[in-house]
């Protein structure tokens, strides 16, 4: 069976805890139909003002017809060397700007260095698309009325990224497309890996800050979050004596809030409980990677994750190593997902250096071969509770050599979803290399420890790029 037909039988076979929740499919002979873009153009092909190595092009596209009569139309730029046509694409994500996006970092060198095609879909939350104000209202009375998760925000940014590939394919000249890179982060990260699970054209994928296993920032039916979380928050929020950070935390919470329904909109429309309990986890399935790994890997999918480990978008770290130990992942300790600085948001896994140069040596592995990927490191620990003695050990199966090591670990660790999750601290020390690709490290680990969580984290560098990663996070009691 082919990889796009397997994917279709597996997707009609998820079954949930309620039949009337339906899982929104996508029709990718739609998605890859050229004629339906109807592209307006707003900047042709023209030189990039400030290097004229690099051609720019600035279209607006129909993504879909979400519903009857509700087109939803982005932007997309297309960027790429000056002659040439690119076989090797990476697709990312952008704002709204009438302006053609300006590639920065990992992009732009994959761009000059290599000539790597660059597209970017404008993509921001649904309340700022338009009809801005009104859009994600509408997405949620669809949801009630239908209980199909085509009308959720998962859906829509997966589609959009399959579309704006679609926008580059229309460009013959420019772009033949063999290998297709998606990248982005938080809901970029979820179109990212919605576009890799669904289209077969993706062929690698680098979700940053993105859910993997459960759903990202709470369940989607908000007034079902665990009593206890939702008690923890609002005192955390309470309890915060910068009244500009208060004000910017309370922001980012209506932000989540407005993509999603609450209990009481699926009450009065008759929902029974258990049709909620099954749409907080069936509106992220377009982008639950971890449901389609034997897929992912018939196909010969290539995935990096890089997640913080302090994150409330992307909980179930710990859950994910347990069940998928052997998914690539670089897990920073006390990573965030990124906010106001008044709020307390210093580590912002986006904008680190080290993911930055993660995606150039992940996409020049991928597009090139001109590195390896490092396969995951498999760790074998040792707790004394008596002692307080930790001790960690991490052998490379591959037999990867990394120049730099290190043991971090964080005690007593707050749940998943709670606010305070977001700022608990991870101490490290170096680990050493005791035989071949196998590295060490120990520490006295100080306090009343209850649980203590650990990840390992290593750097190799190659053929002139630097990849780093982690082993997943462990805990133990």
């Amino acid at each position: 069976m082919k990889p796009a037909a397997l994917f279709a039988a597996i997707i009609l076979s998820v079954v949930y805890a309620h039949a009337d929740i339906t899982i929104g499919k996508f029709d990718m002979a739609s998605i890859r139909d050229t004629s339906t873009l109807e592209p307006k153009v707003i900047m042709d092909w023209h030189a990039n003002p400030k290097d004229a190595s690099i051609r720019q092009k600035l279209v607006e596209i129909t993504v879909c017809e979400w519903w009857p009569g509700m087109k939803v139309r982005l932007p997309v730029t297309l960027l790429a060397p000056v002659t040439g046509v690119c076989t090797n694409v990476l697709v990312e994500n952008t704002g709204l700007q009438p302006k053609p996006a300006a590639a920065t970092g990992a992009k732009l060198r994959l761009l000059k260095e290599h000539g790597v095609g660059l597209v970017f879909i404008g993509m921001v939350p649904i309340d700022a698309m338009e009809p801005i104000g009104k859009l994600h209202l509408m997405m949620e009375e669809h949801f009630i009325q239908t209980k199909d998760t085509r009308y959720t925000p998962a859906w829509i940014w997966g589609i959009s990224d399959m579309r704006a590939l679609t926008t580059a394919i229309a460009e013959k000249d420019v772009f033949q497309p063999k290998n297709v890179l998606a990248t982005g982060g938080s809901k970029r990260g979820v179109a990212t890996a919605a576009a890799g699970i669904a289209d077969d054209r993706f062929t690698a994928i680098m979700p940053v800050v993105a859910p993997v296993i459960e759903s990202p920032g709470g369940p989607y039916v908000e007034g079902m979050m665990p009593p206890e979380i939702t008690q923890m928050n609002d005192a955390f929020i309470a309890a915060m004596t910068d009244p500009v950070g208060k004000e910017k935390l309370l922001i980012r919470q209506k932000a989540r809030s407005d993509e999603r329904i609450t209990v009481k909109m699926a009450r009065d429309a008759g929902w029974s409980d258990a049709e909620m309990k099954t749409a907080c986890n069936a509106a992220w399935e377009a982008c639950r990677t971890t449901n389609y790994l034997d897929v992912l890997k018939q196909r010969g999918t290539e995935i990096f994750y890089n997640q913080g480990s302090n994150d409330n978008v992307s909980p179930g770290l710990v859950e994910l190593g347990r069940r998928f130990p052997q998914l690539p992942v670089y897990i920073v300790p006390g990573g965030q997902h990124g906010g106001a600085k008044e709020a307390g948001f210093v580590k912002s896994v986006g904008g680190l250096p080290e993911v930055d140069e993660n995606l150039y040596a992940f996409a020049t592995h991928h597009f090139f071969g001109t590195r390896r990927m490092i396969a995951p490191p498999k760790v074998t620990t040792q707790w004394n509770k008596e002692t307080h003695r930790l001790a960690v050990t991490v052998t490379f199966p591959d037999g990867t050599e990394p120049q730099a090591n290190a043991l971090w670990w964080s005690v007593n660790r707050h749940p998943d979803y709670s606010i305070q999750m977001e700022f608990d601290t991870w101490s490290s020390t170096p680990m050493q290399r005791t035989s071949s690709a196998t590295y060490s490290g120990e520490t006295t680990v100080a306090g009343d420890v209850k649980t203590l969580n650990v990840i390992t984290v290593h750097a190799q560098t190659e053929n002139g790029s630097t990849l780093t990663v982690s082993s997943p996070e462990l805990r133990l009691e």
